[in-house]
């Protein structure tokens, strides 16, 4: 029996200060990601891991730890999206995408720099969202679990430039 689409809205809120430098975008959210009502969700993708390394910090287990992970080190974190028809968690079968206000949010902070965890987050803004913002995106490699040939050290070493970029910035 094959999958069946579902239409869904994003559900959850983008996570971010007035003193955020770079705007990390995920795609939309997974199933697992829904479930747990936060971004990456999945206790296989390496997300949370690859930030708490860069920034030497504890692995976070709770919402409250994750946010504040990424609030104390400057970052804001949304998905391309507001709303999709997928099926599972496939990027791939993703049909009749909108996407979120990145712009709007954009004024609401000191973002710098944009982010795509992943090329599908990546297309997806050049798409749909760059032309609104005029904002360019940095596509950094997926942290997903379907990203198997990134081992986790070489994950945080393609994602030092998030971290280098917020140093530069803070230094401004």
């Amino acid at each position: 029996m094959a999958a069946q689409y579902q239409g869904i809205e994003h559900p959850f809120a983008p996570v971010f200060a007035s003193d955020s430098h770079v705007l990390v975008l995920g795609t939309f959210p997974s199933v697992k990601s829904r479930e747990n009502a936060f971004y990456y969700g999945h206790p296989q993708n390496r997300f949370w891991r690859v930030l708490a390394a860069l920034f030497q910090a504890d692995i976070p287990e709770t919402i409250p730890q994750k946010k504040q992970l990424l609030l104390q080190n400057h970052i804001a974190l949304w998905d391309v999206l507001a709303s999709c028809d997928i099926t599972g968690s496939a990027d791939s079968s993703i049909q009749r995408p909108v996407p979120n206000d990145i712009g709007t949010l954009l004024t609401q902070a000191s973002i710098h720099t944009l982010y795509a965890n992943g090329q599908t987050a990546a297309a997806l803004y050049r798409r749909w969202c760059e032309p609104q913002t005029g904002k360019a995106i940095t596509t950094l490699p997926s942290t997903s679990p379907a990203n198997a040939a990134w081992t986790l050290d070489k994950l945080i070493s393609a994602w030092e430039s998030l971290r280098d970029t917020i140093h530069i910035n803070q230094l401004k």
